[in-house]
């Protein structure tokens, strides 16, 4: 449906419908955004300016060849579509390239990132969103800051989230916090063209693009972070949302620079700054991973949670999420979805249980004693579980091999009695027994002309993933033996798993936590929690 832009960026049906092709809506004179409110559905101007089905995009081509060679801006959306206040983000980016606003480098960081600003209103800028390109990300070949050197795909900063797919993790962080329950930022993954980026020509790669997959998020305005303030400033309800939100997506870089302060405004009392996520980038690991939570030790964590944030737990279905993230990030890799649907199995059962949340992200986190690291108490849950289910597969393989030798039992007793015949019938004249070619077993059956038997030796054959002795040989999985050293790269993963495999696996995976949950209450109770003695 064709549509145009209001003054708050939504979208407005139009009364007639144009007969051409509709064209991507953002491309147009800047001042006649400033007009769009006083636009009749009748107005000329409406003729020229429409929507695409798909996503918003910078561009008003009249075809295909002209919207590829045209230099101007184009924006459209690749994944986020439906999500909640997305398209308004794009819109107000779109009209900002349009204008002529360029991209503005963002200094800090490993990564590459840029602020994009509204329209230049008399000398003041305000930052919209910020944009960060796939192939800048840290690593990346495009690095702008000296941090580059391998492709896309590859392993990352984290060894278990690969270059080029933090973008991905910063949508489905948004997707993820339903109703904005801890507030992070609307985000999206696009596509920008023609607009100036960091190209390191140096590794041989062409100056100038057509295009960039980007990530962009609504910029927060803030006062500080987290980092510039001691704990106790934050109120208790902002630290267990996103905490809730790191244990449910396993985040492995949730430090204080990326917990944005808001309503501060040099409030020193004690509980009443409100925080703010970003930079979900290093979440949902292919694999176990080990977390890093700045808030683990805070006093707010050790406080139980709210009825209400018990409540959202509650509600949380990591099955129904799981679809979520097959369906709106398709190229996301099925062994992350594992794991988040692992983490968050975790906190909903821990918190039935009575955990705080510093007890869920203890159990979560590797401990390292001299130098040495260990298996965090939720790897060591798993590696118990993993080990369960092949004991299982090894238990139905060996009864798969009790019912072959059963089967065959009958076979030997059958062979015995004939060569018993044939004893008896072959003696000559003088009472002594002929030569007669002697079988194996596995050459008796080879022989044999009853046909129910035959069918049970053709039925009874060996198949693929069978040992020579008709025993079902499990399938190999990605999955880590214990270690006491996780240092060595070998990590928890669920990637090779068959889906019967992993139904199983977390069965076994349940039956085990409720006995850990009692071991940590037990533990706890002996530790004295500093955050019991303070006010907030």
């Amino acid at each position: 449906m064709a549509a145009i832009i209001d003054r708050n960026h939504g979208f407005k049906s139009l009364a007639q419908l144009p007969r051409c092709r509709l064209q991507s809506y953002s491309h147009f004179d800047p001042s006649m955004h400033d007009s769009t409110h006083n636009i009749t559905h009748t107005s000329n101007v409406t003729t020229t300016l429409h929507k695409s089905y798909s996503t918003p995009c910078l561009s008003l081509a009249t075809n295909a060849k002209q919207e590829v060679e045209s230099p101007n801006p184009r924006i459209e959306i690749v994944s986020g579509q439906k999500a909640p206040m997305v398209h308004d983000l794009v819109a107000e980016v779109a009209i900002a390239l349009a204008s002529g606003v360029k991209p503005t480098p963002v200094p800090s960081g490993l990564g590459g990132a840029y602020y994009m600003q509204s329209r230049k209103e008399g000398n003041s800028n305000n930052t919209i969103a910020v944009v960060k390109p796939a192939d800048e990300e840290p690593l990346a070949f495009n690095n702008p800051k000296g941090f580059a050197g391998r492709m896309l795909g590859q392993p990352g900063m984290k060894r278990s989230i690969r270059v080029g797919e933090t973008g991905l993790r910063e949508l489905a962080a948004y997707l993820l916090d339903h109703g904005g329950f801890a507030g992070v930022p609307p985000s999206a993954l696009v596509k920008i063209c023609h607009v100036t980026f960091n190209v390191n020509v140096n590794m041989g790669l062409a100056s100038n693009p057509p295009f960039k997959i980007t990530s962009i998020q609504r910029y927060v305005e803030h006062e500080t972070d987290a980092g510039d303030l001691g704990p106790s400033r934050f109120s208790v309800c902002s630290v267990h949302r996103i905490g809730i939100l790191d244990i449910r997506l396993l985040n492995l870089d949730r430090h204080a620079g990326n917990m944005l302060v808001k309503n501060f405004n040099g409030n020193h009392v004690a509980g009443k700054a409100e925080l703010v996520p970003i930079d979900h980038g290093f979440c949902l690991p292919e694999s176990l991973d080990d977390p890093y939570f700045e808030w683990l030790h805070w006093p707010q964590s050790s406080i139980p949670f709210s009825e209400l944030e018990a409540d959202y737990i509650s509600s949380l279905d990591p099955f129904k999420d799981a679809e979520l993230l097959r369906t709106e990030l398709p190229s996301i890799r099925e062994c992350s979805v594992r794991v988040f649907i692992l983490c968050t199995i975790f906190l909903k059962r821990a918190t039935a249980a009575g955990l705080s949340l510093a007890d869920i992200g203890e159990m979560m986190t590797r401990d390292f004693i001299g130098g040495e690291g260990s298996w965090s108490i939720l790897e060591n849950i798993c590696v118990n579980a993993k080990a369960n289910l092949d004991m299982e597969i090894l238990s139905n393989g060996s009864d798969e091999n009790k019912e072959f030798d059963e089967m065959f039992a009958f076979d030997k007793v059958f062979e015995d009695s004939l060569n018993q015949d044939q004893d008896v019938s072959t003696l000559s004249a003088d009472g002594k027994p002929t030569k007669m070619m002697r079988y194996s077993s596995e050459g008796a059956r080879g022989k044999l002309i009853d046909p129910r038997l035959t069918r049970l030796v053709q039925e009874s054959g060996i198949k693929d993933g069978c040992g020579p002795a008709g025993i079902s040989i499990p399938r190999s999985v990605s999955f880590a033996a214990h270690s006491k050293n996780p240092d060595t790269g070998v990590c928890v993963s669920f990637e090779e798993m068959k889906e019967d495999e992993w139904s199983s696996f977390l069965e076994y995976y349940e039956e085990l936590l409720p006995e850990a949950f009692l071991q940590k209450q037990s533990t706890s109770m002996l530790k004295q929690r500093l955050g019991y003695s303070c006010e907030f």
